[in-house]
């Protein structure tokens, strides 16, 4: 039978929708938060059932094609023509159950969806800094919430269950107490084990928090960072913190301090009454004349705005590491690749302050990678033709930070990086890397789902 034949046959079985290169609607599906490259997958499917992605997935392994996915906003979509995409955006329902606190959450919801859903029972999940995010992909990543995370550790650490499609086209449900290895494994190793179609996670009883942003003139950068490092670590776990070195565009939808400017932004939040996080986050206050100051109470459902992420695509290579500590000497480096004075830039450096739960070991084992006292995010922003120059800001920075550096989070892992096996074994370790590829043999020996920050079988 031909290939059209085969696709066909395909289009036939499924409830959504199926799109070839040059197909209407096909440069549509392909949708991604990056411009930088375009997607170009042999094949999408557009599921609209659990019952499309197994059918998908079987015909995947049957034609030989690697398996991608995009469950929301941010995750890129293949590259590669020897691959098939599965989106799940028409798969995007959240119910809520009010009297377990739990949310059922279908693969292609975005966190703005889970949000919004919880918000009129008072309550919130652990959500990340960008509601534009797929809630899953956040998830299998381990799910590192800038908001609650410090109390209440990775969102990883509160699913419930998961539905998951396997390499065999088989749909599971798994929990601790079923499949419990394939559901621990799960939490923390992003795409590599299936195609999860659903989760029930937790939720939390917060209907506001107390959080936004201080931004700073970017000249007074190097009398801040000290500030703010040392005002960092003795947060109560209540408390979470960030600061951005920013590059702005002059675009009209910033408020006019910030248009096209040079800022230090502050990024802070606070679970607990707005006095209490307002005398938390007096020292920072206190540390200069803030351009812009919008740290209030603030409804759950708002928390994007802390961190203020673009909404909408744009070209941008990015890079990401932990960091074991903060010293002058780095603090110092650090203004040198990316201060005022620098001569090649990022876009974006973020350094989140992490610790707190983030720290501390769950019940049972998971792929989650803990202990990273900080998180440092380098972003660049510009055209194709751009791209050496950007990777070469991100490098500056890297470079600076070297001695300082460790670790990291697979769901922070740039594209270059998602398929280099040596990153993705140093960021696991020897044990768990170990113990994960036993799990990837057992579920996934073809390694049909190997677009991502791969565990590679022989």
């Amino acid at each position: 039978m031909s290939v059209y034949h085969r696709v066909e046959v395909l289009r036939a079985e499924i409830e959504g929708a199926v799109f070839l290169p040059g197909d209407p609607g096909y440069d549509a599906e392909c949708y991604s938060y990056n411009l930088l490259t375009p997607p170009a997958p042999a094949v999408v499917v557009a599921a609209a059932s659990a019952g499309d992605v197994q059918t998908a997935v079987r015909f995947a392994a049957a034609n030989g094609l690697a398996v991608g996915v995009r469950g929301g906003g941010h995750m890129q979509p293949p590259t590669r023509n020897d691959a098939l995409l599965i989106t799940l955006d028409r798969m995007s329902e959240v119910l809520v159950d009010q009297e377990h606190g739990e949310a059922w959450v279908i693969g292609g919801a975005r966190w703005q969806h889970v949000l919004d859903a919880a918000a009129p029972y008072g309550l919130a999940p652990l959500s990340g800094s960008a509601p534009t995010v797929g809630a899953i992909g956040y998830l299998l990543g381990g799910g590192q919430s800038p908001v609650l995370g410090r109390l209440h550790g990775f969102a990883s650490d509160h699913v419930v269950e998961f539905a998951v499609v396997t390499a065999d086209g088989e749909l599971r449900t798994v929990s601790r107490s079923s499949e419990p290895e394939l559901f621990d494994a799960l939490k923390g190793t992003r795409g590599n084990l299936g195609v999860v179609t659903a989760a029930r996670i937790r939720l939390f009883p917060y209907p506001a928090i107390f959080g936004g942003g201080l931004y700073f003139a970017g000249e007074h950068l190097a009398d801040l960072l000290p500030v703010w490092r040392d005002w960092a670590t003795a947060l109560p776990d209540a408390a979470s913190t960030a600061v951005g070195i920013l590059r702005l565009p002059p675009a009209p939808e910033l408020p006019e301090p910030l248009r096209g400017a040079f800022v230090v932004h502050v990024r802070f939040s606070f679970a607990g009454a707005a006095d209490e996080g307002a005398a938390v986050l007096a020292p920072m206050r206190a540390a200069g004349v803030p351009l812009l100051d919008s740290v209030a109470e603030i409804p759950y459902v708002a928390t994007g705005s802390i961190y203020a992420e673009p909404p909408n695509p744009l070209p941008f290579v990015d890079r990401s590491f932990g960091v074991r500590e903060l010293p002058d000497e780095a603090l110092t480096a650090l203004v040198e690749a990316a201060g005022p004075d620098a001569a090649l830039p990022p876009a974006v450096v973020e350094i989140r302050a992490l610790g707190g739960a983030l720290d501390r070991a769950p019940a049972e084992a998971d792929a989650v990678v803990r202990g990273v006292p900080y998180q440092v995010l380098t972003i660049g922003v510009g055209a194709p033709h751009e791209v050496e120059a950007l990777g070469k800001s991100l490098e500056v920075v890297a470079d600076a930070l070297h001695p300082w550096r460790c670790g990291g989070m697979v769901n922070f892992l740039p594209t270059s990086d998602a398929l280099d096996q040596a990153a993705v074994s140093a960021l696991y370790g020897p044990e768990l890397h170990d113990r994960l590829l036993a799990v990837k043999q057992k579920y996934d020996p073809n390694n049909i789902f190997r677009l991502n920050s791969n565990l590679a079988v022989d």
